[in-house]
């Protein structure tokens, strides 16, 4: 029997920056000093900054050009360390989480400290989740360092680890301070890094804007040449996609089933495991969104011709869409695993058109394993 309850409400508002520029950390730039002052102008400002080693060993000059930027800015920007952890899926595990946590505490790092993360979408993650749980939450300025990091996985509220073999087991949701996209550090990305950072652009245009979908397939050669301008265009655009839907969709700690900016990923991260992680992130999310789009035509939601139209997209986009791993039972399994990630209730979005995901609540093995038969 219950005497009484308190019914208690707290508004949240989640409220940061997504700066996009070029040459972060020239000393005449003062994009990184500005975002740093934008709460208290007055202060000077500690930062530890952890970099992805995969960055690290790109651009060789990265740490003296850090150190020379706060050398020039020294009245406002004190470095209170610098150094590297392992990039890529690899490295989000236990062991670097601690790593990190233990060189912030012994570096006195406080909540108005600040973390700077520089590195790809793995490296942004681990680094979140530490910066998250240090003091419940030191100040984390995210600088992404690849095409799926700047235009996806490092502008919203995730940060994680891999865990019990499965993706992202282990994280919290945990804004940051602000995120610094700087579109020059793209410049030493190889091809199928680049290529697979557009995999999320397809997605989310796929599911939420048909004009961006069109114009994905009108720059389609100069996005697959890495001209900078459309690759800017595209990269700003895709994370105004998902921001908006952060901030507009009502469920921004995913406390729901509906996961519709996962299209194309229940299988994604189940290959990613399957191949080791030899396949990208963006790759196995381009076969991904491969499969469920056409197990939307085998289910009549999808018209044949828009399938082959993104299917177009994707490999002139360099992107794969299909891998041997697909044959692998183990595949299927992924769907449990999707689902037990929601908290229970499986949702997938599949399509009905581009520009149109739907939310889907049961599959039909068979007609998942006949659409991954019509894709090799």
């Amino acid at each position: 029997m219950v005497l009484d309850a308190i019914q208690q409400r707290v508004p949240l508002v989640l409220e940061y920056p997504v700066v996009f520029t070029r040459d972060l950390f020239d000393p005449a730039s003062t994009v990184l000093v500005d975002v740093l002052a934008s709460r208290e102008p007055a202060r000077r400002h500690r930062v530890a900054v952890v970099i992805d080693d995969g960055v690290a060993a790109a651009m060789p000059s990265l740490q003296a050009s850090l150190e020379t930027y706060a050398r020039h800015h020294a009245s406002r920007l004190e470095l209170a360390a610098v150094w590297t952890i392992p990039g890529g899926e690899a490295g989000k595990t236990a062991a670097v989480l601690d790593g990190i946590v233990q060189r912030l505490a012994e570096l006195a790092i406080d909540r108005h400290s600040f973390v700077l993360a520089i590195g790809g979408g793995a490296a942004l993650d681990v680094i979140g989740y530490a910066a998250a749980v240090v003091h419940r939450g030191v100040r984390l300025i995210r600088v992404p360092t690849t095409v799926l990091a700047q235009n996806d996985a490092g502008v919203g509220v995730k940060n994680g680890i891999n865990a019990f073999q499965a993706k992202n087991f282990l994280g919290v949701f945990s804004a940051p301070f602000a995120v610094i996209d700087d579109s020059s550090l793209l410049a030493t990305l190889d091809p199928r890094d680049r290529a697979a950072g557009m995999a999320e652009a397809v997605k989310v245009a796929a599911i939420r804007d048909p004009v961006f979908f069109e114009w994905l397939v009108e720059h389609a050669e100069a996005l697959a040449a890495f001209e900078l301008t459309p690759v800017e265009r595209m990269i700003r655009r895709c994370a105004e996609l998902h921001l908006a839907h952060i901030a507009g969709a009502g469920d921004p700690f995913e406390s729901g089933n509906a996961r519709p900016l996962d299209f194309g990923h229940w299988s994604a991260h189940k290959l990613e495991v399957l191949t080791d992680h030899a396949l990208r992130h963006g790759e196995a999310v381009a076969i991904g969104m491969a499969l469920d789009a056409r197990y939307s035509v085998e289910t009549g939601l999808l018209e044949p011709a828009a399938f082959d139209t993104l299917i177009a997209l994707l490999r002139t986009l360099r992107l794969p869409t299909f891998h041997d791993k697909l044959l692998d039972p183990a595949v299927l399994d992924g769907l449990d695993e999707f689902r037990q990630h929601l908290g229970g209730e499986l949702t997938i979005t599949l399509l009905a058109g581009i520009g149109r995901g739907v939310e889907c609540r049961s599959v039909e093995l068979a007609i998942m394993k006949r659409s991954i038969e019509a894709l090799r």
